[in-house]
């Protein structure tokens, strides 16, 4: 089964589907020696490169895969680094013809709910800014606000980069000199909650991701350990984003074979897979755009 050249390169991961026609009338992709033209349909057997680099791609026919990792601090989000540190991605589970794709990134020093993908074309639709997927953050600081600093960052602060609010801003009390509040936002600027209590006067000594758009950090995913959702979880994602749902190939029932209903493929150590009683997928509060 072909498909076109752009949603090749997109599910690839090589950027959403209008950049990839900008690449291709920019004489950078090639197939089978040729350069490519819009339009052009690309199966298994051809050999496909941009800027001279062979691009590894499998024509969708099936479910996109779909992980959550809980990022420990002390761990990058990226595959080449100059230091030499942990990277998230020496502990994923390797994937047959493809790779994954980080959506959006945790800074060294922040920790929780990343969302991986083998879908070039889903990770482009959850981090496009158009979409305002919301980031749930949990935020513990030396020191408290005040009511009238709660509003200021619910309305809206100043910064380098431009304005920045949250959308939600919870108080979740503390103990001592440590004081947790719950913070959403739509957007993922670079150390932006961070930045955001400075302007405050106050410094985060601790920052978690416990929510990206519907995906929710299970309570029983361990720090550095991973899970990979189930067919079913999978298409309501895809729902949700408001994507297209892969048709099974020909041939095939059309069914789905779920060996256990909630059963969660961990990393290393390896252990038995137990059931979890309670979805990572959430009902968004507001349906997304």
């Amino acid at each position: 089964m072909a498909e076109r050249l752009q949603k090749v390169l997109a599910q690839a991961g090589l950027g959403s589907r209008r950049e990839m026609e900008e690449l291709i009338r920019a004489g950078k992709v090639s197939v089978n020696g040729q350069a490519a033209e819009i339009g052009v349909s690309v199966d298994d057997e051809d050999l496909v490169k941009v800027d001279g680099r062979i691009i590894k791609f499998q024509i969708e026919g099936k479910l996109p895969k779909i992980l959550l990792y809980h990022k420990p601090e002390g761990e990058i989000v990226s595959r080449d680094d100059p230091e030499q540190r942990t990277s998230v991605f020496d502990v994923l589970p390797p994937i047959r013809g493809g790779r994954w794709i980080a959506v959006g990134r945790l800074d060294f020093n922040t920790g929780g709910l990343l969302v991986f993908t083998s879908s070039g074309e889903l990770a482009n639709h959850l981090m496009h800014p158009r979409f305002e997927v919301e980031r749930e953050y949990a935020i513990r600081v030396r020191g408290e606000l005040l009511p009238d600093q709660i509003q200021q960052l619910k309305q809206g602060v100043e910064m380098d980069d431009g304005p920045a609010h949250f959308t939600s801003l919870i108080d979740k009390g503390g103990e001592g000199s440590n004081h947790w509040y719950h913070g959403v936002l739509k957007e993922g600027r670079n150390r932006e909650v961070r930045r955001m209590f400075d302007i405050m006067g106050l410094t985060v000594s601790r920052l978690i991701r416990v929510r990206f758009g519907i995906f929710a950090l299970p309570s029983r995913l361990k720090r550095g350990r991973w899970m990979e959702l189930e067919p079913e979880q999978v298409v309501a994602a895809l729902k949700w984003a408001g994507m297209d749902v892969p048709r099974p190939p020909e041939g095939s029932k059309g069914k789905v074979v779920i060996k256990d209903k909630g059963e969660l493929r961990r990393a290393l150590p390896p252990r038995k897979p137990r059931a979890m009683k309670k979805s990572p997928i959430r009902a968004p509060l507001n349906k997304q755009k």
